[in-house]
């Protein structure tokens, strides 16, 4: 089992669609995150004092291969209208690598 911590600006303006959006998601990309060995996934929102507001995803990768199931789940056809709803909400940081919309983060602590 890996662990990952991923980063993402949300914007301000969208913040109440996305939590709306996040209240109900679909039960087919709930599915395909399963399907992709993706377990123990939640994300926090914070709200800095300067107004922006950051996403923070955490979750459980089981699998044996994290890029094949990531392009498993970026192929399906109900992510990628899920993610149409979703990624207007977004704004990746500037220092994301190239091609990369959630910023990933290095974990320099865990205990259980």
């Amino acid at each position: 089992m890996e662990r990952y911590g991923m980063v993402i600006g949300l914007r301000s303006d969208k913040v109440e669609e996305y939590k709306r959006l996040h209240a109900a998601v679909w039960p087919d990309v709930l599915a395909m995150i399963e399907r992709c060995n993706i377990r123990n996934y939640s994300i926090f929102l914070r709200r800095f004092d300067d107004g922006r507001h950051y996403l923070f995803s955490y979750f459980e990768y089981h699998g044996a291969d994290f890029a094949a199931d990531s392009a498993k789940m970026a192929a399906d056809p109900t992510t990628q209208q899920w993610w149409s709803h979703c990624m207007p909400c977004q704004a990746p940081l500037e220092s994301c690598a190239e091609g990369e919309w959630w910023a990933g983060m290095e974990e320099v602590f865990h205990v259980d």
